[in-house]
């Protein structure tokens, strides 16, 4: 069960173009358990309509300060104390602004100076509007006021700038909120993972080709970010080796940062005899450059292609699989698959050849799961001393799909749930 599950969340949405993702944010929301209703600013319907929200909460939506059937028994009042969590997001530079200086001038506003529950804000707008001194400032206000504030993200925005301003994706703050909500003293119903430490791999590898381009792929870390939270939530120490990406650190997980696939492997190779479980969740890029060119690549007039000549990286999973010696201590290794075509052929396949215990495997051809995506379906391959087994998780969202796969590898482990 999630640990928000049952928490009543005021979701509010201001004027950005990020407000097309609250709408998904509102749906991990209720898959998560909450209770969720959502305030608009009169800009947030510029950008998508209350009736969106509205269908996916099953709440009206309101709008308005000066709505007369809600206002005759005081509705922004009863909202206010009826939200565990105000949630904020998008959070325009504009209501940052107006939050500081404690103005009440729309339904929003007034709902945030009446209302005593935690305070949760993603900010999202252009990166000079960040980087300016009085959102700076504001920010700094806020914060000191009781606001916390998840993210800006880094990286491409609407406006054809590069920089920090994104407003988290949603299964991120999601993310954020269950580390802050889960119960310090207790792991989640299940097994418990104190005294056991994690090591995880996600995100892609960048191999570079000259100072300016590398070789990679469309893993954007979510689900490596998933699992590294949820064992966290059960006790565990947990160790991050993360490719190049754009995710917020989870709460209480040591990060790792590397770029090519030699320094993942040389992490990996570093940590996992001191782990209890290794997972592979990273996508590796299987090749590299055989020679990294010193000068940007130019193009030569009269030449229509180029050819490159790569070298195989190493195999991590299997690399750490293989360590069966007595010096070395394995941990019980889980690897993943990506697959397109014959699915539970090709994993069952990796999952003997590379030596492995548990193998998660994803059909990345389904529109809308696997790389990129805030949901996947998996199918879970193990061998332990009870034999073979295999599950099926249908669509979900990464993190809940993150708890089924830590509590499988526990189980593998030897780890028992804890009545």
């Amino acid at each position: 069960m999630s640990t928000l599950s049952g928490k009543r969340i005021l979701l509010g949405i201001s004027a950005g173009i990020a407000a097309y993702k609250s709408a998904q944010l509102a749906r991990l929301l209720k898959q998560a358990g909450c209770e969720v209703r959502v305030v608009m600013t009169d800009g947030a319907q510029a950008f998508i309509t209350p009736l969106t929200l509205q269908a996916l909460t099953g709440e009206p939506v309101r709008t308005s300060l000066l709505d007369p059937e809600a206002e005759a028994g005081m509705g922004h009042i009863e909202l206010a104390r009826w939200a565990d969590v105000v949630l904020v997001a998008p959070a325009t530079a504009d209501l940052m602004a107006r939050l500081a200086m404690g103005m009440a001038d729309d339904l929003l506003t007034t709902l945030c100076l009446a209302c005593e529950a935690d305070k949760v804000m993603a900010p999202a707008m252009n990166q000079a509007m960040w980087r300016h001194v009085a959102t700076q400032r504001n920010a700094e206000r806020l914060q000191q006021d009781g606001w916390r504030l998840l993210g800006p993200d880094s990286g491409d925005q609407a406006c054809g700038d590069v920089g920090p301003g994104r407003m988290l994706e949603p299964e991120s703050i999601l993310t954020e909120l269950l580390s802050t909500t889960a119960p310090a003293a207790a792991p989640p119903p299940g097994a418990d993972a104190r005294g056991l430490h994690i090591v995880i791999t996600a995100g892609p590898t960048r191999e570079p080709l000259d100072p300016v381009r590398y070789l990679s792929n469309h893993s954007s870390g979510k689900m490596g970010y998933a699992l590294a939270a949820s064992a966290v939530r059960r006790g565990a120490r947990v160790t991050l080796i993360s490719g190049p990406v754009s995710l917020p650190i989870p709460d209480g997980v040591e990060r790792i940062d590397v770029e090519t696939a030699l320094e993942m492997h040389d992490a990996a190779r570093r940590l996992a005899a001191d782990s209890d479980i290794f997972i592979g969740c990273a996508a590796v890029a299987d090749y590299r450059a055989a020679a990294r060119a010193e000068h940007k690549i130019k193009k030569r007039k009269g030449e229509q292609g180029m050819t490159l000549k790569l070298v195989k990286n190493p195999d991590i999973i299997a690399d750490i699989a293989s360590r069966r010696g007595p010096a070395d201590r394995r941990p019980l290794v889980v690897g993943f698959a990506a697959e397109t075509r014959d699915l539970e052929l090709y994993a069952r396949d990796k999952l003997i050849r590379k030596q492995l215990d548990m193998i998660v495997a994803n059909d990345v051809s389904n529109a809308g799961l696997g790389f990129g995506s805030d949901d996947n379906a998996a199918l879970l391959l193990w061998r332990d001393e009870e034999g073979e087994g295999s599950e099926n998780l249908p669509p979900q969202t990464k993190s809940r799909l993150a708890e089924a796969i830590i509590e499988r590898a526990l189980y593998c482990l030897g780890v028992r749930p804890t009545q």
